[in-house]
């Protein structure tokens, strides 16, 4: 195998995102429903013999060292392997949104070159690695969405569409985003959340809880406000998702035709998407009983 080429690096919303406590460490202990939805990043991976990591950025540049290629260098040291790797990025989930795009495509990276250098590591070899590189990382690996809970560590698969039925949203990211060590670090923020079940959030999926650190983010970015109050004004029920400053709402087929979307400032980026039953690359990982094919 000389590349891989489009492999999807898909976001993911928080349903809800309550702060249960926080460990003596410093970190902070939640519960969320991490769903899966189509608006991806694309990367593709050509093989080098040399042993370099290269990476290309076709739209937006991105930071050198970035998750991308602190996630390539890490397999490479663990898989002993002389091979290299040229990675060309199509970024399209924005940053600072709470939507999980560095995370997704450090999977995605994993996942690829797992498959390129012939490594055969298993799926929980790669989330050993993957927790290294971020908290929400190893979700993506897992590809299913998912009941989260401690500090992003425990990852309980929803794989019915019981527990996380098909659905539309809108994602509004204001052009503003948010540093997350700012706003888990604000003194106001509220970490004595009741502990929550799958069957109370199964009961109502998508208007379930809340999500603790909105009130925050709405302090630091009042853009987060303006984005809520714009898609409130359209009947929908908003609210933000992971760190923000992203916001979304769960969409009924009448709701599509209530949005005025050129009352929005034209610095948002929104987005219409569908969630995912299952993420592209689910059966990559050696380990895996079914294969996507490439």
């Amino acid at each position: 195998m000389k590349a891989i080429y489009d492999v999807p690096a898909p976001a993911k919303l928080n349903l809800f995102l309550h702060l249960t406590g926080r460990r003596p460490d410093g970190y902070h202990l939640l519960q969320s429903v991490f769903m899966l939805v189509d608006w991806c990043d694309t990367l593709h991976f050509e093989l080098r013999s040399d042993g370099q990591i290269q990476r290309e950025d076709l739209s937006e540049a991105l930071p050198a060292d970035d998750l991308i290629v602190r996630a390539a260098r890490l397999l490479q040291q663990t898989g002993q392997t002389p091979l290299g790797a040229q990675i060309s990025v199509q970024k399209n989930i924005p940053a600072q949104a709470g939507l999980g795009g560095g995370s997704s495509d450090a999977a995605s990276t994993l996942l690829a070159l797992n498959r390129l250098w012939g490594l055969q590591l298993s799926t929980e070899q790669l989330c050993a690695l993957a927790i290294r590189l971020g908290a929400d990382v190893p979700f993506f690996i897992r590809g299913r969405n998912a009941w989260v809970e401690g500090i992003g560590d425990i990852i309980r698969p929803l794989e019915t569409t019981e527990q996380c039925p098909p659905g539309r949203f809108i994602i509004v990211k204001p052009e503003a985003g948010l540093e997350t060590a700012k706003i888990f670090s604000a003194p106001e923020l509220k970490r004595d959340k009741k502990p929550a079940t799958i069957a109370g959030f199964a009961a109502d999926h998508y208007r379930f809880g809340e999500n603790d650190l909105q009130p925050v983010a709405q302090r630091l970015c009042p853009e987060v406000t303006q984005a809520l109050n714009w898609l409130a004004s359209s009947g929908l029920c908003p609210r933000m998702t992971g760190s923000g400053s992203a916001v979304f709402s769960h969409m009924l087929k009448q709701d599509e035709s209530k949005l005025d979307l050129a009352s929005a400032p034209g610095t948002w980026r929104i987005k219409q998407c569908s969630n995912m039953e299952v993420h592209p690359l689910l059966g990559w990982a050696t380990s895996d009983k079914s294969s996507v094919g490439v």
